[in-house]
């Protein structure tokens, strides 16, 4: 049986965890709409570093 101390403290952690992933979420957003035109090449960049370190090459 779960006792109400245990239950409120897992809704306590969820609702945390929400909130922190709103402004993660808001965070990125924020991020995406400055880069605006720099999205592709960011992309892109992303994928080189990832090639180039599965290819030992960083």
């Amino acid at each position: 049986m779960v006792d109400a101390d245990g239950l409120l403290k897992l809704v306590l952690l969820l609702v945390v965890l929400w909130i922190g992933l709103e402004i993660l979420d808001a965070v990125v957003d924020i991020t995406f709409a400055v880069l605006g035109v720099f999205q592709p090449l960011l992309g892109l960049v992303i994928i080189a570093l990832i090639v180039a370190f599965l290819l030992d090459r960083i």
